[in-house]
């Protein structure tokens, strides 16, 4: 796994400390905190974990993002 060393200051390396478990990294203190990333590529792998969908429902999902993911983004006019 690639690793990315990062410059924060005490108050703020307190406060991670406080928020840490036994046997914790901050890693995972900041991952608890902030989450996954939230895309369609999480959404779809869920679907799959939840297993209660039938392939075609999945498939058409699959195609849903898919089309929006190559069509340009709109900006409601105000």
């Amino acid at each position: 796994m690639a690793v990315k060393t990062i410059t924060i200051d005490m108050e703020a390396y307190e406060a991670l400390a406080r928020a840490k478990k036994p046997g914790q990294s901050f890693s995972q203190v900041i991952k608890a905190h902030f989450g996954p990333t939230k895309n369609a590529r999480g959404f779809r792998q869920a679907l799959r974990d939840i297993g209660s969908f039938s392939p075609r429902t999945l498939a058409s999902i699959d195609a849903v993002v898919t089309s929006r993911r190559r069509s340009k983004p709109r900006i409601p006019a105000l």
